[in-house]
């Protein structure tokens, strides 16, 4: 044989100077969750080593994610019971918890590329991304309310804001209001193939954002989040967010869904950004804790591929502890 593939694998040295897919801290979107109080360092049930923050401890945290050359971070909120209804007006308080947060991460840190979440669910009595009228989650007042919110997390110093609702439409709705107010340079990183999966679970535990079994009203997301069953429907939805405005595009949730990551790759020229969402995390620390797998082992593979599949940037409550082994 003149051809051997095996001499590019006969050392660690020759493997890593041919190898194709490299990561960096450079790749991590890191995803925070905050609450209100001081002192406040509550770890995740559902997600072993995850926390809720107060205030002060994410002060803490964006100085050392920033130490480990981490540099965005996507925020979201667990809002008080008393405070959330079908509209979501405390999203619009100057004051509110995720206008706060915002101007704690830009305190501790000036360059910390600081998201926003913006979606009505931490917000609702319901536990929809949505406004619901007669049962129903309607779309147009969704979006325009999703614009307002934008425009509130625009004015405490966010950077991107990144509406993980659905609705159609509110990519320009929120671009034009964002426009008019004069954000011309803040960004929107949407979730434009956003499915209705089965893997969220532990993250509507962090946030209490689960919706409602109640009467006449839907039970789950599946009339505003993709069918899992469905792969061409997010080249559409992912155009039309560009053509309305998106920055930065989004596939969610990563490990089951690299064969739409690739697809919307090939298909734009735009940043893709993939969430490895808190399913995705709980299920390797359940099995590394049973000890039927290695931990660091599955967790590089499982970054490593999706950055492999076309992933610009990677939203993952593993970036600390891949960037640590890096």
């Amino acid at each position: 044989m003149l051809i051997r593939n095996r001499r590019l694998r006969t050392t660690e040295s020759i493997r890593s100077l041919v190898r194709e897919t490299i990561l960096s801290p450079n790749d991590f979107i890191v995803p925070l969750f905050v609450v209100e109080g001081k002192g406040v360092k509550e770890e995740i049930p559902s997600m072993p080593n995850y926390y809720r923050l107060s205030l002060d401890n994410l002060d803490k945290e964006i100085k050392g994610l920033w130490l480990l050359g981490l540099k965005s971070v996507l925020l979201f909120v667990k809002v008080p019971d008393n405070l959330k209804d079908n509209a979501g007006k405390e999203a619009l308080n100057p004051n509110g918890l995720m206008q706060r947060a915002i101007k704690t991460v830009k305190d501790a840190c000036p360059e910390m590329l600081v998201m926003t979440d913006v979606a009505l669910d931490p917000y609702s009595i319901f536990g929809h991304d949505g406004i619901i009228e007669n049962g129903q989650i309607v779309n147009d007042k969704t979006a325009t309310f999703l614009a307002e919110m934008s425009v509130s997390h625009a004015q405490a110093g966010a950077d991107f804001v990144a509406p993980s609702d659905m609705m159609d439409g509110r990519i320009l709705t929120i671009r034009e209001a964002l426009e008019q107010s004069g954000f011309i340079n803040t960004g929107i990183m949407s979730y434009s193939a956003k499915y209705a999966s089965a893997h969220y679970g532990p993250f509507r535990d962090a946030l209490d954002s689960a919706p409602v079994d109640a009467m006449n009203i839907p039970k789950d997301k599946k009339t505003y989040q993709m069918d899992y069953h469905n792969r061409t429907e997010a080249i559409r939805e992912t155009r039309m967010d560009i053509e309305e405005g998106a920055d930065i595009v989004m596939v969610k949730p990563g490990i089951a869904y690299l064969d739409i990551v690739r697809e919307i790759k090939n298909s734009f020229e735009v940043p893709v950004a993939v969430y490895q969402v808190s399913g995705e995390y709980a299920m390797i620390k359940a099995a590394a804790e049973k000890g039927w797998l290695d931990h660091d082992a599955v967790m590089l593979e499982q970054v490593t591929a999706i950055k492999r599949a076309g992933a610009d940037m990677i939203a993952s409550y593993f970036a600390k502890d891949v960037v640590k082994l890096l």
